[in-house]
């Protein structure tokens, strides 16, 4: 083994001639790291003991020389990199938290652990003059700033939180602050190395315990200088075209790694914090503090305690300005920077409404809340392809079921949709709450088979906003009776004992929708109207073991293949379609997709004609409605009384006598609404069949299932 006291030999570690974060990944490679660990653990505990020992000398100092601040960025690239292949190495892992060689009992209180030291040394850094931050007067070098004393709450990066002096942009500060930065996430990283069982994760991250904690006297000034620098970053600045090409940003990777610190360390919890573990609303960090005065962690204490509103609009802003990046569209393909660290900003937004609830209540009350719904649909429309990004999908959706428990949030739904992101989802015309059914419709259909965990969450947002749902498109309609079709057949229903639970939301959403909004609502009650049958054979579904047997045994049988000669679904212009699935991975939730023919009835009853194409719905001025099977008439009955018999049929048919919702009786009025609505000449259902006979002409799919199969879900 080396001695700690040769100098020279482990000051070459951290000369001058290496000079960027590549030259150390490129020189120390994985294998001999691991092979020092395994045959000379002496040598690398001295020198990773001699590398935070000239990070602590350079937080004394100040970092004054240019040469104490390349010894400093070498020594934290150094750390960056050997840290990982300690933690990996389940004997390695206490090395950074046990004492010193040859300390004594005496002194074991007095020497703090190697990673308490490392981890003051790196907050020291953070603001350290002319190194991290720029500074605040002029001192020579015989009146360097002491360390000691500096009040780091004077040097916060951004104006912003509690902070109203923007200090001028350096690019070096940046870089210094990223590789810090990251040196501080590599140590947090060490629970990703620990065994997937319970008993390894029982006790908290040790590195982020210590660092949010009172021992750090930078943590106000740090915590507010990662939220101010990622709120007041604007990735296209004055929006000149192209300007991402010409000049290099180094405040983005600043931002993106400020994020990840900000998520890692909200995340943590003490092991005896008061927090209920039913995920209420009452049961956060915030609402049930205890006798301590409030949590132990001082980020999550912080956070709380934001209540400005200006504050709240400056979070809140920056926040939507980075969420919509990526929808961004211009005449100039390209010419707008895109920013990739989008999940990260969602986490963010999820623990500030989880943890403040006046911020949550702040977003609520905004207009700008559709400026987060928008940018999350895109997100988990276009992710719901790609098995390897489910937790972007798991982020999204809690979010959205947070905020529509809300009142407001369903209220703001009612606001038309102009913005046209470039998504592959039908045109439509029409409200938020339009774009969210259509999103959701699109997630069950044609996601894959680990998103199924999500439908409930998914209709029970849909649940919780429609009493507030004022008018519906068709297109909307359609899609919420589609899932209703899809989720009412007998072998879905009894595929699994929870699958109910699907119906039951859907039915609730057409109740709520029926009962609160019903004057503004007519193309979702035609739309169950000229679908009555999905209720008719929900009401006759068949209990007996026989029947459930039968139903199962032909679904396992039946085979899907789509029709050869099947078109695209038309979408919006600009759409880009979802990234494709890994071969093997892709299974759609609903692979059985109902013709459009089938899905879509076109008015009041025919009985000459059974089974219309596409091609007649296009172009037929009559209209189609398939009866239950008794009700159709002769096929070969006269065909010359048929339209001044129209209405008189209409009003005579019986009532589906299986129906437990309407008496069986011919006679009695209360059968005979939804069949005179079916039949009805009235400008409203003129006005209906005429937009879809327009829609028809477009060749619009307004199932959204053309390239996933014809055949009927039956």
């Amino acid at each position: 083994p080396i001695e700690a006291s040769d100098e020279a030999f482990w000051e070459q570690f951290w000369s001058d001639s290496v000079t960027c974060v590549q030259d150390v990944f490129t020189l120390i490679p994985a294998a001999e790291i691991r092979a020092l660990r395994e045959e000379s653990p002496s040598n690398l505990a001295t020198l990773c003991y001699k590398a935070v020992e000239q990070l602590v000398a350079a937080a004394e100092s100040g970092c004054r020389a240019q040469k104490e601040q390349q010894t400093a960025l070498n020594c934290i690239r150094l750390l960056t990199r050997v840290l990982p292949y300690i933690f990996e190495d389940p004997d390695w892992r206490g090395f950074f938290w046990s004492k010193l060689p040859g300390q004594s009992e005496e002194t074991e209180d007095e020497i703090p652990p190697l990673a308490q030291s490392l981890l003051n040394a790196i907050g020291d850094l953070l603001f350290c003059p002319d190194f991290t931050v720029a500074s605040s007067r002029k001192s020579g070098p015989d009146s360097p700033e002491d360390m000691g004393s500096i009040d780091s709450c004077e040097y916060i990066w951004e104006a912003g939180v509690g902070f109203a002096h923007s200090p001028p942009h350096n690019v070096s500060h940046d870089l210094h602050r990223t590789e810090i930065l990251k040196l501080l996430m590599t140590c947090f990283s060490e629970t990703m190395y620990l065994p997937p069982v319970a008993d390894a994760h029982a006790q908290p991250n040790q590195w982020i315990h210590f660092f949010t904690s009172t021992e750090n006297r930078h943590a106000l000034p740090l915590f507010t200088s990662l939220l101010n620098i990622v709120c007041a970053y604007d990735p296209i600045g004055y929006g000149v075209p192209y300007n991402h090409l010409m000049f290099t940003d180094s405040r983005e990777p600043l931002v993106e790694v400020a994020l990840q610190v900000l998520c890692v360390t909200m995340e943590h919890e003490t092991a005896n914090h008061n927090v209920s573990v039913d995920g209420t609303a009452g049961g956060t960090a915030m609402d049930q503090q205890g006798d301590s005065g409030g949590p132990d962690n001082l980020f999550v204490n912080y956070l709380s305690r934001i209540h400005r509103e200006e504050d709240f609009h400056f979070i809140l802003k920056g926040i939507t300005r980075l969420l919509n990046n990526p929808l961004m569209q211009t005449y100039l393909p390209g010419s707008c920077k895109r920013i990739q660290f989008h999940q990260e900003l969602l986490v963010l937004f999820w623990k500030m409404c989880d943890i403040n609830k006046k911020f949550m209540f702040y977003v609520l009350k905004s207009s700008d809340v559709l400026d987060i719904l928008v940018p999350i649909l895109y997100f988990l429309n276009d992710a719901r392809a790609d098995q390897s990004r489910v937790g972007l999908m798991h982020i999204g959706v809690f979010i959205l079921l947070l905020l529509s428990g809300e009142r407001n949030f369903g209220v703001r739904l009612n606001k038309p949709y102009s913005v046209r992101v470039p998504m592959d989802i039908p045109v439509f015309t029409g409200t938020h709450a339009d774009f969210l059914i259509i999103v959701f419709h699109k997630i069950i259909t044609t996601g894959h088979q680990r998103l199924q965990p999500l439908f409930d969450c998914l209709l029970t947002i849909i649940v919780n906003v429609s009493p507030y749902l004022k008018t519906l498109s068709m297109v909307a309609s359609t899609k919420l009776l589609h899932l209703l079709e899809a989720f009412s057949t007998s072998w879905f229903l009894y595929a699994s004992p929870t699958n109910h639970h699907l119906v039951f939301f859907l039915l609730e959403v057409f109740n709520n929708i029926i009962q609160y909004q019903f004057d503004g609502n007519s193309n979702l009650v035609y739309t169950i109207i000229r679908k009555r049958n999905v209720f008719h054979q929900l009401a006759n579904l068949p209990t007996d073991h026989s029947s459930i047997a039968k139903a199962l045994t032909k679904r396992s049988k039946k085979l899907t293949q789509p029709s050869p000669d099947h078109k695209e679904p038309e979408t919006m212009e600009g759409a880009i379609p979802a990234a494709e699935a890994e071969p093997g991975t892709l299974k759609a939730s609903l692979a059985a997709t109902p013709r459009l023919d089938k899905m879509t009835e076109k008015g009041p009853p025919d009985d000459t004609l059974e089974d219309p194409t596409l091609k007649e719905l296009a172009s037929s001025t009559g209209t189609h409605n398939v009866q239950p099977p008794n009700e159709i008439q002769d096929p070969m009955a006269d065909q010359r009384g048929i339209e001044q018999d129209k209405l008189q049929r209409a009003q005579s048919l019986p009532t589906p006598p299986s129906s437990p919702t309407q008496p069986s009786s011919p006679t009695d009025a209360t059968g005979k609404p939804p069949l005179k609505r079916a039949g009805s000449t009235s400008s409203a259902g003129g006005a209906l069949m005429e937009a879809e006979a327009a829609i028809a002409d477009n060749h619009e799919d307004v199932t959204g299932f053309g390239a996933s199969g014809r055949e009927d879900l039956h």
